[in-house]
């Protein structure tokens, strides 16, 4: 089974990825907009792609790294988009890390391409 991480803001999310143990293994970053008190996000457009992500997740590698990463609010999301690393623009996205491979957007929501980017081999 994939194995899961959750992650709240940028400095968090930094020192996270730094210090994971992911050697050999493929490691995907979803960002995402915050949780209001409701446990929904404050972005529609992730709360639309949650399910598609989550059924999609299950064909992806049993090795590999899912980490859920909680931008903050929409302020904060310029912290993830000066990084050269996470280049953000817009949420939700998907990140196969240290590779191409992202969907942006409304691309979260359509299941073949997230089924594509969770099995596609590099």
């Amino acid at each position: 089974m994939v194995k899961k991480h959750h992650v709240e803001g940028y400095e968090n999310f930094c020192k996270f990825i730094k210090e994971l143990d992911s050697e050999g293994q493929v490691v995907y970053v979803y960002f995402c907009g915050s949780k209001l008190e409701n446990g929904e996000s404050w972005c529609d457009d992730c709360q639309r792609a949650k399910p598609v992500i989550q059924k999609e997740l299950e064909n992806a590698d049993p090795n590999a790294h899912f980490v859920y990463v909680e931008v903050g609010g929409k302020i904060l999301i310029a912290l993830f988009r000066k990084d050269p690393k996470t280049k953000l623009l817009v949420l939700p996205t998907i990140i196969k890390w240290k590779c191409p491979q992202r969907l942006e957007g409304d691309q979260c929501e359509k299941p073949e391409l997230v089924n594509l980017l969770f099995t596609e081999e590099d």
